[in-house]
C-alpha cells in the first residue's frame, strides 16, 4: 500500500508514549539539545533544538551521538 500525503510520518504513525518519555531537553555546551537516555546511562542526541545555523556544524552535538551523562 503506497500512501500518498504531506502530513508528517509522525502525526500518521505515532511512537509510542515510553519512548517520549526517555527523552528531555538539554543545554549542553550552550546549546539546547533534545536528548534520550539510553541503557548505558548516556544520552543520545535525536535534535538539535539551536536557532544558530552554525550550531548544526558540530561534529559531537549530531544526531545519534553519544554524550556523557552530565
Amino acid at each position: 500500500m503506497i500512501m500518498y500525503t504531506m502530513m508528517p510520518e509522525e502525526l500518521i504513525f505515532p511512537m509510542s508514549q515510553d519512548i517520549y518519555e526517555k527523552q528531555q531537553v538539554i543545554n549542553y555546551n550552550g546549546i539546547p539539545l533534545l536528548v534520550a537516555k539510553n541503557e548505558a546511562n548516556e544520552f543520545e542526541v535525536v535534535r538539535v533544538l539551536s536557532t544558530d545555523p552554525s550550531d548544526f556544524l558540530h561534529t559531537g552535538m549530531q544526531p545519534g551521538t553519544k554524550i556523557p551523562n552530565i
